[in-house]
Parts: structure tokens; C-alpha cells; sequence
């Protein structure tokens, strides 16, 4: 693939992870417990990985995590999202080269280790550990979500797979 074509495909797919981003920071939360949310960009994001490879990946990324904080104004947020983000992205690079039929597997393993990352956060910015007692429900949450991104790519790939080529 061309480097124009890349560059334009990684425009576009910046441009709908920051929307779905901006569209699911304004719906109502999940659940009374903060960290909880569907991360349908990570779709987008894992998306990038396995089409145009890391490089345009960890761009996309990290566009829409930087993009999605001026967008939305939760300031706040963003050493959450910056931590979560980086871990998750480090094990979506890690585990990229897996089957595509396990692409779900992929998907629930960058869920945890964004969770794992936004944890760590919290701790150091709260300065307690009591905060891990949200581990195991944070954990849970995040296999379903990342379970469901996850299918959601595979599906996608499957399906699309002849316009992807």
C-alpha cells in the first residue's frame, strides 16, 4: 500500500475512532462504578493494527486519545486514558500476530491491560491502594467489553475482508 493511501486510510480511521470516542463519552455510564465503558474505539484502533500495521496504530491511538480529551473536555481523564491506553495498545502490539479467529482473545487481553493500566493511575493519583477493591468487577466489565470489541473486529475482517485487501 502506498504511503499517500496509508496516510489517508489512517486519517480516516483517526476520524471514526475519535467520533465513536466523542459519541460514547456523551452516553450515560454503564454502571455507579467509573472506568466502565464499551470502548468501541478500541475497535478502530485494532482495526488499524491489523490492517496498516503498529505504526499507524499506535497513531490513530494516540490521536484519539489526545483528540478526544480537547473534543469532550474531560482533562481529568486523560492520565487515565494516556495510561490505559498505552498498555492496552503495548499488548494489542504484543499479540498481534495471533490467528485471526482469535481476534476476540486479542480484544479482552488489551481490555484487561487497559483496565491494569488506569488501576495504577488511580492509585498513584489517589494515593491509596483501596481503590483495587473495584479489581475484580473492573475486571469482569472488561472481559465483556473486550469480548464484544473484539468480536466486533473479527466479524468486520471476516465479512469485509475482500475491500480490506
Amino acid at each position: 500500500m502506498s504511503k499517500i493511501k496509508t496516510m489517508v486510510l489512517s486519517s480516516m480511521l483517526t476520524a471514526n475512532a475519535l467520533t465513536i470516542f466523542v459519541i460514547e463519552a456523551q452516553l450515560p455510564p454503564l454502571a455507579p462504578i467509573p472506568g466502565i465503558k464499551l470502548g468501541l474505539s478500541n475497535i478502530i484502533t485494532l482495526l488499524t493494527i491489523l490492517l496498516l500495521g503498529a505504526k499507524a496504530g499506535i497513531s490513530v491511538h494516540f490521536l484519539r486519545i489526545f483528540l478526544g480529551t480537547l473534543f469532550t473536555g474531560q482533562a481529568v481523564s486523560f492520565l487515565y486514558s494516556l495510561a490505559g491506553g498505552l498498555c492496552c495498545l503495548l499488548l494489542m502490539l504484543v499479540v498481534s500476530h495471533l490467528p485471526h479467529n482469535l481476534i476476540w482473545l486479542m480484544s479482552i487481553l488489551s481490555a484487561i491491560a487497559h483496565i491494569a493500566g488506569q488501576l495504577l493511575v488511580a492509585v498513584w493519583v489517589l494515593g491509596t491502594i483501596s481503590i483495587l477493591l473495584y479489581t475484580p468487577i473492573l475486571l469482569f466489565s472488561s472481559i465483556l467489553t473486550g469480548f464484544f470489541t473484539g468480536m466486533c473486529v473479527q466479524i468486520l475482517i471476516k465479512r469485509y475482508s475482500n475491500i480490506f485487501r
